[in-house]
């Protein structure tokens, strides 16, 4: 059996929880030192620094949550000096809000690993060919991988997203062996290739799919069209990227980088501390980052934690597949995308606020449609000239999400009305 950090991925429970602790208790130090709304969250909640003396103290503090991030957008969060910044990765915004990660050298170091352990677990070895269809720039998912197969020294591919033919032509030239990308575009990948006639040329053995919501079954069927073995992925921006959790052959469950990342699973209404095995929101704390620390950082994603033993002989615990959200947002494509950004674009371009985000799957990739009435006025116009308004909004659409939606102009006041809260989405996908 194959591990990248073997002594930190086998550890015994005893001696991770005392790494756990001293990370954590320096941790809240450094935060409560140089982070201004760390420290008046906790005076607010009547906790120093000095009242955590391990682990077993985290329920102290308070919990963060992505407003917090966005009010104090972009440096409020920020733990070390600008300059010992190296890079920054960030969110889709809402309402021009973002969330920026900070990174230190130490920082990216700690985050390669975490995906080189993931490549690992898949399988992979230096004498690889990495193959990374995830998109790069602000997006973590291409930097992320990018990363970890350089620091296992395997030949890296750092193809980004798009551009099919492309990919497939490197893909049989060079022998890419792991392939790195959404699931759904794996799917679609499948589909080109086999349309292509180039299956038999195809040399992957594993791939490693994150960033969206997948199914079981969409599973089988990627590893069926693509012959490998397929492998679930979990990060966040705000924690760093992909590789805070990993799956490994026993394809049970995603391994936790838990010597950095502690994570919590907590009743998303009382907010208190549930036991393992139990469902809930998933929290994080970073044990070991440096420029951006998160403290108790409430996902909003919905899964269990367990430690049971695993065949592959890590002793990280594992967290369950995401099955849902505790908040409004969508994961479409991979991309983040929330209601609010919608409508915010829709007040800007002059529409009232009555719209319908339809999401679907078909052929394993995500369709994303927005039905929008026109006031009176647009819609007495020609037809040319709602076309017209059509494209308008579709710009304004794709710079605010980064993702192209569907636009569909409809009559005013055929959108069903509600008495209560108002439905806004319809997701019809059966993840």
């Amino acid at each position: 059996m194959a591990y990248y950090q073997e002594r930190e991925e086998r550890m015994s429970r005893d001696e991770m929880r005392a790494l756990q602790s001293a990370r954590l208790v320096e941790q809240v130090a450094r935060a409560y030192q140089r982070v201004a709304p760390y420290r008046k969250k906790m005076q607010e909640k009547g906790v120093e620094p000095g009242d955590i003396r391990g682990i077993e103290d985290l329920r102290k503090l308070p919990f963060l949550t992505k407003y917090d991030l966005r009010d104090e957008y972009p440096y409020g969060y920020l733990a070390v000096p600008l300059a010992d910044c190296v890079r920054i990765q960030s969110t889709s915004g809402t309402t021009g809000k973002r969330v920026v990660a900070f990174y230190t050298q130490a920082d990216i170091d700690l985050w390669e690993d975490c995906c080189a352990r993931a490549i690992v677990a898949a399988g992979g070895t230096r004498d690889d060919v990495v193959h990374v269809s995830y998109g790069y720039g602000l997006f973590t998912g291409g930097p992320g991988l990018n990363g970890g197969s350089h620091r296992l020294g395997s030949l890296t591919l750092p193809m980004s997203s798009g551009n099919t033919e492309r990919q497939i032509q490197f893909m049989t030239d060079l022998g890419s062996t792991i392939l790195c990308c959404t699931p759904s575009y794996a799917a679609f990948l499948a589909e080109a290739i086999h349309d292509a006639g180039l299956i038999d040329k195809i040399r992957l053995k594993a791939g490693i799919f994150g960033a969206e919501a997948w199914s079981e079954e969409m599973r089988r069927d990627i590893e069926r069209n693509l012959r490998i073995k397929a492998y679930d992925i979990y990060g966040l921006t705000e924690t760093s990227g992909p590789g805070v959790g990993f799956e490994c052959e026993e394809q049970t469950g995603m391994h936790v980088c838990e010597d950095h990342f502690y994570p919590e699973i907590i009743d998303p209404d009382t907010l208190e501390v549930l036991p393992e095995g139990s469902r809930g929101e998933l929290v994080f704390t970073s044990l070991s980052k440096q420029a951006f620390p998160l403290l108790r950082y409430r996902t909003r994603d919905v899964c269990a934690l367990s430690s049971k033993a695993c065949s592959c002989g890590r002793t990280l615990i594992k967290m369950a597949k995401p099955r849902g959200r505790t908040d409004d947002m969508l994961i479409i494509r991979g991309v983040n995308v929330f209601p609010s950004q919608i409508e915010t674009v829709l007040i800007n371009e002059g529409y009232p606020a009555n719209y319908r985000i339809i999401v679907d799957r078909v052929n394993h990739t995500d369709t994303f449609e927005v039905e929008v009435e026109m006031t009176e006025e647009m819609f007495s116009d020609e037809v040319r000239g709602i076309e017209q308004k059509e494209k308008t909004l579709l710009a304004a659409m794709r710079a605010m999400l980064g993702i192209q939606p569907k636009i569909t102009l409809v009559a005013p006041r055929s959108i069903a009305r509600s008495e209560g809260k108002a439905v806004r989405v319809i997701d019809k996908r059966k993840i």
